[in-house]
């Protein structure tokens, strides 16, 4: 897995002002550390040229588990559009931001409480900019 992702400038935009937000709030969530580090090593590109396969917000994403095969298809959110029951999941979750910016065929691991959870991006099943939708 390389280590660069892609951002379109207006996402990078949001994300910073987010991460910017919750460090001034009161209890901080941890994984707003670990989106400042993955912002710091994004790629930005105009929301016109972004290619369709990398993850932007507002995606929705087939993941794979690596380990018991299982598929399941996410949508990446802002917290405030957060909703499990739909499976539209906060850019704070882990991981949302473990698969910010990768794109279709990269393979993303993260630490959770019960160990490390590796999935592979099966395929970007929507995003808003490859559909012509450049302002969501």
């Amino acid at each position: 897995m390389d280590n660069l992702i892609y951002l379109t400038e207006q996402d990078y935009k949001r994300l910073v002002d987010l991460v910017q937000q919750q460090r001034q709030g009161a209890g901080m969530q941890p994984n707003i550390a670990k989106l400042g580090e993955e912002l710091k090593r994004a790629r930005r590109v105009a929301s016109e040229e972004i290619p369709a396969e990398v993850v932007t917000m507002n995606s929705s994403v087939l993941l794979k588990d690596l380990k018991s095969g299982k598929e399941m298809e996410i949508t990446l959110v802002y917290p405030k559009d957060a909703d499990v029951n739909t499976r539209k999941i906060s850019i704070l979750a882990p991981v949302g931001t473990a698969i910010i910016g990768c794109k279709e065929g990269d393979e993303v691991e993260w630490p959770v409480p019960s160990g490390t959870i590796n999935y592979k991006i099966e395929k970007v099943t929507f995003q808003p900019e490859a559909s012509g939708n450049f302002s969501l």
